[in-house]
């Protein structure tokens, strides 16, 4: 994993990049190493900015659209859920509102992954949840970006 990390390092923005999507993918990786030497090295905060948070939120979409593949059919069958209450859910987060909320927080630790992925399994609107997910990852890597920059 050290050699990873040094090699990401090596190859800058784009290893921002690939660390951030590895990240927003059920993989455990650490962006914030990479985003951390780059910028002691003297990369631009806003470009290793502007990389993590793409790579971060296209790793989240990878676990939004493996969840899509998801059969309702399983909840049913596995979890025992009405048909009717799983309709429900999915109707209500076609729209914007509940699903731009929760993807909001795909950048949490641990968790967000498993939200990504439910909010594909339940169908959430993907453009809504694109623009959400994006916010909270821009979010989360400004913070750590503008702390790193106070070191």
């Amino acid at each position: 994993m050290e050699k990873l990390v040094e090699i990401l390092i090596e190859w800058g923005y784009v290893g921002a990049f690939i660390s951030a999507l590895l990240a927003g993918t059920i993989v455990p990786f650490s962006s914030e190493l990479v985003v951390a030497a780059l910028i002691k090295v003297g990369s631009s905060p806003a470009l290793c900015l502007i990389s993590a948070t793409v790579g971060n939120t296209i790793g989240g979409l990878t676990c939004y659209w493996l969840g899509w593949l998801g059969k309702t059919e399983w909840i049913t069958k596995y979890l025992k859920v009405e048909p009717e209450k799983i309709e429900k859910v999915m109707n209500y987060l076609q729209g914007k509102g509940a699903a731009s909320l929760m993807a909001f927080f795909t950048f949490l630790p641990f968790i967000g992954e498993a939200i990504a992925v439910a909010l594909g399994f339940l169908r959430s609107n993907p453009l809504w949840t694109t623009i959400s997910m994006f916010i909270g990852k821009f979010i989360r890597y400004a913070v750590i970006v503008w702390g790193l920059m106070q070191i």
